[in-house]
């Protein structure tokens, strides 16, 4: 009975999944609304061209959201539900790594790279319309910058060390009273 309750997961699933539909249908709705502004209208407009990339970038930040949404039902359905295996489904080999999550450590740690994600192409559109009218402005705008690039640096190093991590094999240990014996 208790193991059949696992199945109530399953209102989270299925709304992020919808919730990953309707972000991507804003974002490409977005990306779609300036691309046809900038066709519209004449290029000569500096203004128009930064609002179109500002709204262009807006669309990736909700392609971004959709994904995590993604991401969040698709681990939720694996810890929870079932063992999605894509190896039985055609024989794709490629998609074996796609979204795997096969702990609540490895989801958290793939929605956060993700929120940084979003969060760093929400900062670049922010960036866009920033207008530097004195030195201390240049320098929060400079410290942005760095802060965002530190940010992604220190997601590619924490991806590459869990990869390293996971690849090393693993070895026993020995407790010392069996190793004190074998002397």
């Amino acid at each position: 009975m208790i193991w059949r309750f696992r199945l109530i997961s399953i209102v989270p699933v299925l709304l992020s999944l919808l919730g990953s539909i309707g972000c991507f249908a804003i974002g490409a709705s977005e990306v779609l609304s300036a691309f046809w502004r900038l066709l519209s209208h004449p290029i000569g407009s500096s203004s128009l061209q930064a609002k179109s990339i500002a709204q262009m970038v807006g669309g990736v930040d909700y392609f971004v959201i959709g994904i995590a949404l993604l991401i969040f039902g698709y681990g939720i359905y694996e810890l929870v539900i079932s063992d999605l295996d894509p190896r039985h489904e055609g024989d794709d080999e490629q998609h074996a790594n796609l979204l795997s999550v096969s702990s609540l450590e490895s989801l958290k740690h793939n929605l956060t790279n993700v929120i940084v994600v979003a969060l760093i192409v929400s900062a670049f559109k922010k960036m866009i319309d920033f207008e530097v009218n004195n030195s201390l402005e240049l320098l929060a705008l400079c410290g942005c910058v760095a802060m965002l690039a530190l940010s992604a640096w220190l997601i590619v190093r924490s991806h590459s060390e869990t990869e390293s991590i996971q690849s090393r094999p693993s070895r026993k240990r020995r407790s010392p009273r069996l190793a004190m014996r074998r002397r």
